[in-house]
């Protein structure tokens, strides 16, 4: 089974630590190519093409003011990372407590055995 180009699965697009790293700068608010250039050290090419690929997956929207380009994370965009990700954590803790409640009964039962 070929694998999604990145630019039309959100999932795909995250699993560049350069699209992580812009998503992490974006977070705190709105900036430039060039601020985000500046702010982790890439050459602004590479910047814009990550960009390019955030924005085709909407976790990346953009809007213009004046001569510059400002780039924002769009909330929306992160609901299919957050469903999945909730998913997964109800999952894992479900199975964590079936595991408590079993050594709980195990701990009980040692107890009880040792008692008689």
């Amino acid at each position: 089974m070929s694998r999604a180009a990145t630019t039309a699965d959100v999932f795909n697009a995250v699993g560049d630590d350069a699209r992580r790293e812009l998503l992490d700068a974006l977070a705190t608010g709105e900036a430039t190519v060039g601020e985000l250039v500046e702010r982790l050290g890439r050459d602004q090419p590479q910047v814009s093409k990550h960009l390019r690929v955030l924005r085709e997956v909407d976790l990346v929207r953009c809007r213009n003011a004046g001569r510059h380009r400002l780039y924002r994370v769009h909330r929306p965009g992160l609901a299919p990372l957050q469903h999945w990700l909730g998913h997964l954590t109800t999952t894992v803790n479900e199975h964590y407590d079936r595991l408590d409640d079993y050594l709980h009964d195990l701990q009980r039962e040692s107890l009880h055995g040792s008692e008689n």
